[in-house]
């Protein structure tokens, strides 16, 4: 039997008897054994087995191109990361950017030669037409700059919150070292997450579906669109309308309808406010509401999106309701829904009370004369989620990938090709392993020395550093399971922050710094290998992509900084949400999230917090539910293998999800439900035709039409200080305030009203 292939978009068909290689009628006939197509259907359905290794990738127009989108988007993020709703430019935007840019450059630049001196090394400014690689590796220059720089978070806190400064040169090595030093392991991951077969990378299967519509030659049908078609009409369309909630409307950002029938009633603000409530029947008309936390539901896998409405059912209709009414941990004297931290009187804790200045470590006489901490009920039981992800992640990746790893062990040392994508990889030269192991090697002693040095500004010793790579290390294969194969990513920033708290307490900016280094190595880790396994369905060389990803790392981090250090300078009262004038968009949301972990874990500590002299101590048994909750979906999954469905029950995601708040809103998450069910789900069983053709292009457009409709509006109209027409909808929020008042009688907050 010989499976036959038209160009990549078309469907695949079936011969019989078996005949030799060759062209057939336009189509390309591959004998069935050479072909060993990917098992998963997603990416059968979505990316091509051809390679034309003729292509140039890394040319003249790569460099200028991918350097100038890894700044720009740079800048732009991190600028945006500072507001009340950060929109997320991503690299599908300079996709689309890039391509008639390139095509120009190719149309007129002269094919010189150029021969740098003293190398011998040449290049043409003009190979040719610019190809499909070229723009993979762009937009793998872009993919760097649109991440974020999670150590700035430590910089912010140092300036605002704690009104300490930090020399611009520390805070330039911690944000380098700290990205850099995931990369130096990946290189010890590549065979099981990313020559996998089985480790798919949802996410990527959205910019390969549009490079696709890009480059490929598409006879149009009559009466239908070709992608490419599709995706324009698609973007303009979202363009247009999202100047509505924008700039006209922003209120339909969060449509709270219980609230607007009881407008007096502090229950029903905290039962049916989408922003700062448990979001009973609010959603919102904004697809960056539906995409700005969650990311586009259109690239999760079904199961996926599943197992995540059913963990935020589970908390914001069960756990957190039961808890919060029963008054567990005081509950109703705070706000049910806040990332804040409260003294006993229900007012925001005023942590200089409890930290001697002189060495900013915890002050324990002032501490006791003081409160206790406190947190919303929501905000306490993400900890406790938190506690149950983790070890949930271990136990499920060894129950249910367990097996799968071993043989994919066993395979590199056999060196088996795998699937076809494999096989063609084989074509290319791979990144020796030691590449990976000399960034380590140079990134670990200045990791080393920015802690200890600087007058131990991070407060971290030498150890701390040490047993975070550790950490990080241990965690980066299982946690890599579940994003390559889920397209959702726990992360180690709570177990991080619990271990350093008890091991070094009373050290705020200790416990952060150990938490970045522990926490954001596995994440670039993973960001590393997700762009991998991008060139490896697009058939970039492994050698172009990883030299492609270190420059961009050093421009992004450059370019960050600089952003972040000219806002924190300039933009007044930045980050603090009491002194910034009404409507101001310079909220940090993910700033005061950090600040309020850094008392609970390095201030207060996790001993005074979740152990034997603090108010959280019960959270402690989500430990023990997380390490065994896979455990029955596993036996039952054995049991009655006919049942499929049964063992994509993923507790993993089920807690990750319900610990998502409160930095991720209810509405946030039905909106992102509502859409993912309906594409991935009812489109994908009764239309599977158009959701391979379109899903992910329709992705691509949506984002793209959101990003730049953003910029537009920002950078022509609020930047200048026009805004929109001033009435009720142009308040940017669920009209919900009093969703942020407690219950207890004995609390009283200004703008809430009395409760009997």
């Amino acid at each position: 039997m010989i499976k036959v292939h038209a160009s990549p978009s078309h469907s695949l068909f079936v011969f019989s008897p078996p005949l030799p290689c060759h062209f057939f009628m336009g189509f390309v006939v591959v004998v069935a054994e050479d072909v060993n197509d990917c098992p998963i259907e997603e990416v059968r359905l979505t990316v091509p087995i051809t390679d034309d290794r003729t292509m140039p990738a890394l040319t003249f127009r790569t460099w200028v191109l991918g350097v100038l989108s890894c700044s720009i988007l740079s800048f732009v993020n991190q600028f945006f990361r500072f507001r009340q709703n950060p929109v997320s430019i991503g690299s599908i935007s300079v996709q689309l950017v890039i391509l008639p840019v390139g095509k120009l450059m190719a149309a007129t630049l002269p094919e010189k030669i150029l021969t740098v001196p003293m190398t011998g090394w040449s290049f043409s400014l003009n190979p040719g037409p610019f190809n499909m690689k070229e723009h993979v590796l762009i937009t793998i220059f872009a993919n760097v700059g649109s991440g974020g720089v999670y150590a700035l978070h430590i910089v912010t806190i140092l300036k605002v919150f704690y009104k300490k400064e930090i020399q611009p040169i520390l805070a330039v090595l911690l944000i380098l070292i700290t990205q850099m030093l995931g990369y130096g392991w990946a290189g010890l991951f590549r065979k099981y997450l990313v020559d996998s077969p089985y480790m798919w990378w949802p996410a990527s299967l959205v910019q390969v579906s549009l490079f696709r519509a890009l480059h490929e030659t598409e006879q149009r049908v009559k009466g239908r669109l070709t992608r490419l078609q599709f995706f324009f009409i698609a973007l303009g369309s979202c363009f247009a309308y999202s100047v509505i909630p924008t700039y006209f409307f922003p209120s339909i950002t969060a449509l709270s309808f219980i609230c607007w029938i009881w407008p007096k009633s502090i229950t029903a603000h905290q039962i049916g406010g989408g922003v700062q409530g448990l979001g009973l029947l609010s959603f919102g008309l904004d697809w960056n509401v539906v995409s700005s936390f969650l990311y586009s539901p259109l690239a999760f896998p079904a199961y996926s999106i599943i197992c995540s409405l059913m963990g935020a059912f589970l908390a914001l209709y069960v756990a957190v309701p039961i808890l919060y009414w029963s008054n567990a941990f005081e509950a109703k004297r705070f706000s049910i829904f806040s990332s804040g931290t409260f003294d006993e009187s229900g007012n925001r804790y005023n942590v200089t009370r409890i930290l001697d200045q002189k060495t900013f470590t915890f002050d324990q006489q002032a501490y006791d004369s003081y409160s206790k901490v406190y947190l919303s009920v929501n905000f306490a039981f993400t900890y406790g989620m938190s506690f149950a992800t983790l070890v949930a992640s271990l136990s499920h990746v060894a129950l249910f990938n367990g097996r799968s790893i071993w043989r994919q062990m066993k395979s590199s040392i056999q060196d088996n090709s795998g699937d076809v994508h494999n096989r063609i990889m084989k074509n290319y030269n791979s990144v020796p392993q030691w590449w990976f192991y000399t960034v380590f090697v140079v990134v670990l002693p200045l990791a080393i020395f920015t802690c200890e040095g600087f007058g131990g500004k991070l407060q971290l010793p030498y150890w701390g550093v040490l047993l975070a790579i550790a950490l990080g290390i241990v965690f980066t294969l299982p946690i890599g399971v579940i994003t390559a194969t889920t397209n959702q990513q726990p992360g180690l920033n709570v177990i991080t922050e619990l271990i350093v708290g008890y091991l070094y307490p009373g050290r705020p900016i200790a416990n952060v710094a150990f938490k970045t280094y522990g926490y954001v190595s596995v994440v670039q880790s993973i960001f590393f290998l997700q762009d991998l396994k991008l060139g490896h369905y697009m058939k970039i060389p492994p050698r172009s992509m990883f030299l492609v990803q270190m420059v961009g790392t050093l421009i992004n981090n450059m370019i960050t900084f600089g952003t972040a250090w000219w806002l924190l300078t300039t933009v007044d009262n930045i980050c603090d949400v009491t002194q910034l004038p009404k409507g101001s968009p310079w909220t940090c949301p993910g700033d005061n999230v950090f600040y309020s972990a850094s008392i609970i874990w390095g201030v207060v500590g996790p001993l005074r917090m979740f152990g034997k002299l603090g108010v959280y101590a019960k959270l402690n048994w989500f430990f023990l539910v997380g390490l065994i909750s896979p455990v029955p979906i596993w036996w039952l999954s054995r049991k009655f293998p006919q049942h499929r469905w049964i063992e994509l029950i993923h507790m993993p995601l089920i807690f990750y999800n319900a610990g998502s708040f409160p930095e991720v809103k209810a509405v946030n998450y039905w909106s992102w439900g509502i859409v993912g069910i309906f594409f991935n789900v009812y489109v994908y069983r009764w239309y599977r035709g158009w959701w391979a053709r379109h899903n992910y292009v329709l992705s691509a457009a949506l984002d793209a039409g959101v990003a730049f409709l953003a910029l537009l509006v920002y950078f022509s109209l609020q930047m200048n200080g026009i805004s929109g027409p001033d009435w009720w909808g142009a308040e940017e929020g669920d009209h919900c305030p009093l969703a942020t008042c407690p219950t207890d009688p004995r609390i009283m907050v200004d703008g809430c009203p009395a409760v009997s």
